[in-house]
């Protein structure tokens, strides 16, 4: 039985997130186009070193009734693609939030 209780988490997840970032026009709602290229790279590099960890035998799959048992690699779950984006995601709307924080504090405006 094919559940989708871990990837639909990690949707909502990311949708939530996305709103963040449009209240305050943090992300993909100041340069999309820079966010696109900063999570994307971001998802490429942590792919590359998950792949890199399970040839290496130091990373394995674990079994979970939650999740969909769809690979997009021997041993590499669909969800991880999706985790590895909402992680990228939430450290560059962190980045962002404390990047404006500073300059307002710098100009004397204090944080908004």
């Amino acid at each position: 039985m094919i559940t989708f209780a871990y990837l639909g988490a990690l949707l909502v997840s990311i949708g939530c997130l996305a709103l963040i970032d449009r209240r305050f026009g943090l992300a993909f709602w100041y340069d999309a186009r820079r966010s696109a290229w900063t999570v994307g790279l971001g998802v490429v590099g942590f792919l590359l070193w998950d792949v890199a960890g399970l040839l290496l035998g130091i990373f394995a799959r674990g079994d979970s009734p939650h999740m969909t048992g769809l690979l997009l690699a021997p041993e590499l779950p669909v969800e991880e693609a999706f985790f590895l984006t909402l992680l990228c995601y939430v450290g560059l709307l962190a980045w962002r939030w404390f990047d404006r924080t500073a300059e307002h504090r710098a100009a004397g405006r204090g944080p908004s």
